[in-house]
């Protein structure tokens, strides 16, 4: 068992008004401080699978045809072994 946690952004090139709108609200309750600001999706997902690369095959599969649109976004993965519990 596998557990993948996926980060899901627009890309760079692409504007961010969300992103945008937040970076206003944060400035308006008094953080100066934070200069910019991107908004994404994360998922999690546990995986049954023989190794780390056939996990990391199906979370690309997974991405590639369902959680990412990769004409404006891109992701990441960190891929861990899942810790089995004892019943």
């Amino acid at each position: 068992m596998y557990t993948a946690k996926i980060n899901v952004t627009l890309k760079k090139s692409i504007l961010d008004p969300q992103g945008k709108t937040t970076l206003g609200a944060l400035h308006s309750l008094g953080f100066d401080q934070v200069k910019s600001l991107r908004v994404g999706k994360h998922f999690v997902l546990t995986l049954d699978a023989a190794n780390s690369e056939q996990a990391k095959g199906m979370v690309d599969e997974i991405c590639q045809k369902l959680l990412v649109n990769p004409v404006i976004e891109e992701y990441s993965v960190e891929l861990k072994e899942a810790v089995k519990v004892s019943e």
